[in-house]
């Protein structure tokens, strides 16, 4: 299948580094099997190959914190259960799924990675574990990391309750925190920063190459599918954020 990929994020000349194919698809073409009709989802995750130059293979993504190593003998049918991978195999695209919650996408001599990060994934450590398998596959240091971040729901728009404060180490207080701006509705809710709170785990595994975000997947529904959107009756879908190393 032929995709337009004309309004695609890309990372800009030099953010994740030279002989990488990197890029974010809008809404319009459904990657999500789970989210729309499976068939034009299968349809639409083949005709990734030829803009990549390199097969896409996507996870089973659960929100967690685990890292693999991509196979060949990987499908979507047998896709194993993580919410990040590394490549070192020209041959294979990582492909992460998203519609709200945070893809990041990664680069170093030798290998490319690309993480699922939700808040509960982000606080879990997905993006310090998948630095820190891409450093051993590459074989390379932290500070040889470019990381791009993609679109995910806006600190504007990402209302959250104290246990999401909490999970990231701040204090349950009706009170402005790093990457958590009070607002009482009435009860005590924050609007969480993801892509703030991705940057400070970043420079906490030590990579200080980073670029991207800033775009909101719910406020910009023209352009975004939004898992929470979904609910005001916009359509279902699922966004594909995908790195390939060059040949």
């Amino acid at each position: 299948m032929r995709l337009d990929a004309t309004d695609w994020l890309r990372p800009g000349p030099g953010e994740l580094g030279p002989g990488v194919t990197a890029f974010m698809t809008t809404r319009g073409p459904n990657f999500g099997r789970k989210a729309g009709d499976p068939d034009v989802a299968k349809a639409n995750r083949a005709g990734l190959t030829g803009l990549l130059g390199a097969r896409p293979v996507f996870l089973d993504q659960v929100h967690g914190a685990d890292v693999v190593r991509l196979r060949a003998g990987w499908h979507d049918d047998n896709a194993p259960q993580a919410d990040a991978a590394v490549s070192t195999d020209p041959e294979l695209a990582v492909a992460i799924l998203v519609a709200d919650c945070l893809p990041v996408l990664f680069a170093a001599p030798g290998g490319v990675a690309g993480a699922h990060a939700g808040w509960r994934g982000l606080a879990a450590g997905v993006l310090e574990h998948t630095v820190a398998e891409l450093c051993a596959a590459a074989g390379c240091e932290p500070g040889d990391v470019k990381a791009w971040l993609g679109a995910c729901i806006g600190p504007e728009a990402f209302e959250v309750g104290p246990e999401v404060a909490v999970a990231f180490g701040r204090e349950p207080q009706p009170l402005d925190q790093p990457g958590f701006l009070y607002r009482p509705n009435p009860e005590p809710r924050w609007r969480a920063n993801l892509a703030l709170l991705a940057r400070e785990r970043l420079a906490a595994a030590g990579v200080t190459q980073i670029s991207g975000g800033g775009w909101c997947t719910l406020t910009d529904d023209s352009r975004f599918f939004s898992f929470r959107g979904e609910t005001l009756g916009r359509p279902r879908g699922r966004m594909a954020a995908c790195i390939a190393l060059g040949r």
